[in-house]
């Protein structure tokens, strides 16, 4: 296949970003303890993976919805897939924000299982590297509130609109537990595979070094069309 353009650090920020996930503060990381639970031979028909999976404890958790209490402590999970010698160069790295309905469902209403995909195959055609996945539906909003926000989405409203109709932020999502799971792997570099600057940020203030962001750009469709315009546009995403 051919692999996307890498675009070097002086292109990360090209584009203004009105929307991110979050304001990073390297004093303020939530965590009190992140711990690996388990590690697992992973066969898939992009190669041979390790499969291990995380979780991160918080005792003061955020609400994402106004309307809703934050409950006094959540665990959040991850998953670490991967391939190869992770440690002689900087690996590359895609952090995967979970989507039942594209990487499950096949949806053309976004382009995650695309990004999914390509990130998989970059892997393993370089013989290398790691996909981060997150437990983040619907941008941090959960699966029921997502598909509440496709009803919006349906009577025009964009995916940041549907979410601020709902209550809940643009964005609820947070970067910090990457960063924790690549510490914990030995990782202090990486070559990022994103669009999205908030996750280049998250993981320089947290210590990771991102030597390189690589696009996760994939070919729009016409039923995600606005969806791109609107990460493009009130995002900051790095999309044409």
């Amino acid at each position: 296949m051919n692999l996307p353009r890498i675009l070097h650090r002086r292109h990360l920020h090209r584009n203004p970003i009105f929307v991110s996930a979050k304001t990073y503060n390297q004093k303020e990381m939530p965590f009190t303890a992140v711990n690996k639970v388990a590690d697992a031979d992973f066969p898939t028909r992009w190669g041979q993976f390790r499969i291990l999976g995380f979780e991160g404890i918080i005792d003061k958790p955020e609400s994402c919805n106004g309307a809703l209490p934050a409950p006094a402590r959540r665990i959040e999970g991850a998953v670490a897939l991967v391939m190869g010698d992770i440690h002689n160069a900087p690996p590359i790295v895609r952090i995967h924000s979970q989507c039942l309905t594209g990487d499950v469902f096949h949806s053309l209403r976004c382009d995650c299982r695309q990004q999914l995909e390509l990130a998989m195959a970059m892997i393993a055609e370089t013989g290398s590297g790691i996909l981060l996945y997150e437990q983040q539906e619907g941008r941090g909003i959960g699966l029921m509130a997502k598909l509440r926000a496709y009803e919006l989405q349906d009577q025009g409203l964009d995916t940041i609109e549907a979410n601020l109709e709902l209550g809940y932020k643009a964005d609820c999502r947070e970067f910090e537990l990457p960063a924790e799971v690549l510490k914990l792997l030995g990782v202090p570099a990486v070559r990022l595979i994103t669009n999205n600057p908030a996750k280049v940020e998250a993981l320089e203030v947290a210590g990771i070094k991102v030597v390189e962001r690589i696009s996760a750009e994939v070919p729009p469709e016409p039923t995600n069309a606005r969806y791109l315009q609107t990460k493009r546009e009130k995002m900051g995403h790095l999309v044409s």
